[in-house]
């Protein structure tokens, strides 16, 4: 074992999120465009004999506690594959809103993958990594990647994107939404999957927020906004203040205002008391 290690846990934001179908495990079939964003946990790992994880900061009483902590999970599947008992104190400062739809919870325990890969000189390439990540949950193996990706399959088929950094004002509520209550909420309501995503593909790479910000979309979002129509209303006054649209991240319920610029997303900001202006790739 060496000494410490401290890893950032990239917050992300779905610039789309297109749902293609139910599938017979439980999960459903996605497309989508990851952007990790420059908000960040910070993850650091000691060596120790025990393996145990501390969580700090405002945020920490909304970490699920115990063994539900994905970070443990993580942790567990790791000392698993690598086929010993190892032990290690792992610290997260959380500066991410727990389920908002932002997958702060899957950048911790990547963020303790990629971290403790090294402390137990695992020596597990990415694919390995990727395996054992996409077992513990399905944003994982996006946000190992450490940049934006294309998403397919339930979120284990990740493929580089190009990205131009984009700047977006997030408009976090004080109520979670759950990923499982989302998608059961699409097959109630009967589903519905959004157009093509070449256009904000295109867009994006470009790093054309003009032409981005009217495509954005999301299939999760119309269920989700109508048992808590607040998103809905969120997303009307980013556009009121001039964001160039208005998206919910993933399964929300996280509000995404899209802006041209660090000024001009810091200028919507202020209309939105705790909100966070964020950029990404970061």
């Amino acid at each position: 074992m060496s000494g410490a290690l401290r890893v950032e846990a990239h917050a992300k934001v779905n610039v789309f999120l297109r749902v293609l179908r139910a599938r017979e495990d439980g999960y459903h079939d996605l497309a989508s465009l990851v952007l990790p964003i420059s908000l960040s946990d910070v993850v650091t790992v000691r060596p120790a004999r025990e393996l145990r994880v501390d969580v700090r900061g405002s945020l920490a009483g909304d970490v699920p506690p115990g063994g539900l902590n994905l970070a443990l999970i993580a942790a567990l599947a790791l000392a698993e594959a690598s086929a010993g008992t190892l032990g290690a104190t792992i610290v997260i400062e959380k500066s991410i809103p727990v389920a908002a739809g932002l997958g702060g919870g899957s950048a911790d325990a990547a963020a303790t993958l990629v971290a403790l890969n090294e402390l137990w000189g695992c020596g597990l390439h990415a694919d390995a990594l990727a395996d054992i990540g996409a077992r513990v949950g399905s944003d994982l193996p996006a946000l190992l990647v450490g940049g934006p990706v294309l998403v397919g399959g339930r979120g284990q088929r990740v493929e580089p994107a190009k990205v131009e950094r984009l700047w977006w004002v997030l408009v976090p509520f004080d109520f979670p939404t759950r990923s499982p209550e989302a998608y059961r909420w699409w097959d109630e309501d009967g589903g519905g999957t959004g157009p093509s995503p070449w256009s904000i593909l295109d867009a994006a790479e470009r790093g054309d927020a003009e032409t981005l910000g009217p495509l954005l979309f999301n299939d999760l979002e119309r269920p989700v906004v109508r048992r808590h129509p607040e998103i809905g209303e969120a997303q009307r006054a980013l556009v009121h203040a001039g964001a160039l649209g208005a998206v919910m991240s993933g399964s929300g319920p996280t509000v995404l205002g899209l802006a041209r610029d660090e000024e001009h997303a810091r200028a919507i900001g202020r209309g939105f008391p705790g909100s966070i202006v964020a950029s990404g790739p970061p």
